[in-house]
């Protein structure tokens, strides 16, 4: 089951590169977009972390700052990143494989990946918005801006 608003958001620490990890609270004080998806190169997914990528400024004017996660490793994100030129961290919810999207109800039991989900956790770790979106198609960015603003 998806975690919903009002869930303080769990904690993790997940690997951005090889040796960097990133923790969900470094981020407190800021709001987050959480994007969890399949996998990397798969065209839905490329396609998605594409849009956001270059909706990045105006994520920021919400003072908001943005996490791709999925159950890739560190090097296959890396690749992917880029490849893409992506300018957000990818996070690998590796090992323990899909731990952190299990944590947030997003863990595709059938195939071993993260569902396509979204998260707005806001400044103080408390998930405002989240939106389960079916696998093949791209949620785009829409709910994400309504739930920012919403934050306002």
């Amino acid at each position: 089951m998806i975690l919903e608003k009002g869930i303080s958001a769990p904690d993790f620490e997940l690997h951005a590169t090889p040796d960097q990890k990133l923790k969900r609270s470094d981020f407190l004080g800021k709001n987050l977009i959480l994007v969890f998806y399949p996998a990397d190169w798969s065209p839905v997914c490329g396609d998605q972390v594409a849009l956001y990528n270059e909706m990045l400024s105006i994520f920021h004017k919400y003072n908001a700052d943005i996490l791709g996660i999925s159950v890739d490793s560190s090097w296959c994100h890396d690749a992917f990143m880029a490849d893409r030129k992506l300018h957000y961290p990818l996070l690998a919810d590796f090992n323990p494989k899909g731990e952190v999207s299990k944590a947030y109800g997003v863990y595709n039991e059938e195939n071993g990946t993260s569902k396509r989900a979204l998260f707005v956790i806001d400044k103080d770790g408390i998930i405002q918005w989240s939106y389960l979106s079916p696998d093949g198609i791209n949620p785009g960015a829409d709910g994400i801006i309504d739930a920012l603003e919403n934050l306002k």
